[in-house]
């Protein structure tokens, strides 16, 4: 066992992006001119760059890590293995010639256990990894804490959505555990292992290629609503002294490699700077919206964005539909009828999605591509087309969207899942026509 472990109960700090300070071992981290040649307690100090050492100030990350051994020590010969289910874009290989709208029910957890990397399933792909553009879109199954072992990601940064139990991520950093209704954040080449600590789960997760994840610019909405900075939680230090036999994955370039390693390598005793693994309380998002009429767009929902280069147009955006009031007057409430540039990943996490009543149920997803019709089914329509227009508060509902300027293109296990919906097309079967030329009131 551990001689040292993160704690029973993660601990965390406030805000996001702050640069964090943080030391299980007091006098662990070395302050300005006293900086010791060498470090207190016999560790080293590491580097870990998120970003080019040039770029601009506020989007440099980097955080120095003062650790029993240097990640050197945690690395040898690492060999190739079958990936299982995990595909990365461009996926030309298995490009699947499939046009339309697309939805999944929930697939059920697998018998064999399984752990975060063995059950990581890829469902779409978006863009080029290699040249750091776009995103995956993954379910999670893990139906087995991972135990000495442990996985980075080379290719992107993974922001991860708890839809069923608890899954504890102990990090280089520290623990973050999240519970459905939260998310987690970590970064490209960020060591962890997964655990879960009250049986199998399931979680929703964007593997992101391009620029980091960051709070979106709320514009003309000011200073506060969206998500708050303050409600972002990153680890405090926590590490293992261990020595026995383990593995550490890693995902690089689309493939999948292992190497054996004599210890854990969750062993920074210290560490300061602002590149780092973050968890996040969804339920916490002060939603806003129409208070006279009109509907606004969802990006007035927007937790977190990867920025592509061209102010406006997000690599990914990462949109909630959570708890929140409807009092718009003369307004037809759910999402409208509309054809999109950006194509649309969809996860309910739990409740009911107003726009789809039916057949959209929590663990399900769906997939909207660019340009592609969407809409409210037949039964949102003609339910919303005649409630009355009072406030009405939607609760106990969590849905999403892993939104991206790139197509979604379907791998070839997800288009031959039994969960998917071949009929869901027939969702709008029941919008008949309802023009009348010689009768300005139809309904």
């Amino acid at each position: 066992m551990p001689k040292t472990k993160p704690p029973a109960s993660p601990h965390y700090m406030s805000g996001f992006g702050n640069s964090f300070e943080t030391e299980a071992l007091p006098d662990a981290l070395p302050i300005g001119r006293n900086s010791p040649q060498k470090c207190n307690y016999g560790l080293y100090a590491e580097q870990l760059s998120g970003s080019a050492f040039t770029a601009l100030h506020g989007k440099n990350e980097r955080s120095w890590l003062y650790r029993i051994r240097p990640t050197v020590k945690h690395s040898g010969h690492y060999r190739p293995i079958d990936r299982g289910l995990i595909r990365t874009a461009p996926n030309a290989a298995e490009r699947q010639p499939l046009l339309g709208q697309m939805r999944w029910d929930p697939s059920p957890m697998p018998r064999e256990r399984v752990s975060f990397v063995e059950g990581l399933t890829t469902i779409t792909t978006a863009g080029d990894a290699d040249t750091q553009a776009g995103m995956a879109a993954h379910i999670g199954f893990i139906t087995r804490s991972m135990l000495r072992e442990y996985f980075f990601n080379a290719d992107g940064e993974m922001l991860i959505v708890a839809q069923l139990g608890r899954l504890r991520f102990c990090t280089e950093f520290g623990a973050i555990e999240i519970e459905p209704g939260e998310i987690c954040v970590i970064p490209r080449g960020i060591i962890f292992r997964c655990e879960i600590p009250d049986g199998p789960a399931r979680a929703y997760v964007c593997e992101n290629y391009a620029s980091p994840f960051t709070l979106p610019n709320r514009g003309p909405i000011g200073a506060n609503c969206l998500a708050n900075p303050r409600d972002f939680l990153a680890p405090v230090a926590a590490y293992e002294d261990e020595a026995a036999p383990s593995k550490l994955f890693v995902k690089w370039g689309g493939d999948v490699f292992v190497t054996e390693i004599g210890q854990s390598p969750l062993d920074v005793v210290a560490w300061h700077g602002n590149y780092y693994p973050y968890k996040y309380d969804l339920r916490r998002y002060a939603a806003i919206g129409s208070i006279s009429y009109d509907h606004p767009d969802p990006s007035i929902f927007t937790v977190l964005t990867s920025p592509s280069g061209e102010e406006g147009t997000a690599n990914i955006d990462f949109v909630i539909f959570p708890e929140r009031w409807m009092v718009a007057e003369n307004t037809f409430r759910p999402p409208w009828y509309h054809r999109n540039v950006m194509s649309e990943f969809m996860g309910l996490i739990y409740g009911v999605y107003d726009a789809k009543p039916e057949g959209f149920v929590p663990g399900g997803y769906s997939l909207h591509n660019q340009t592609l019709p969407h809409g409210p089914d037949a039964a949102a329509f003609e339910h919303a087309s005649n409630a009355a227009l009072k406030p009405v508060k939607l609760t106990g509902t969590m849905a999403f969207m892993f939104e991206t300027r790139f197509p979604q293109r379907v791998t070839a296990h997800a288009a031959k899942l039994p969960s998917l919906q071949r009929n869901y097309i027939d969702c709008w079967e029941g919008l008949s026509k309802r023009f009348n030329p010689k009768k300005k009131q139809v309904w």
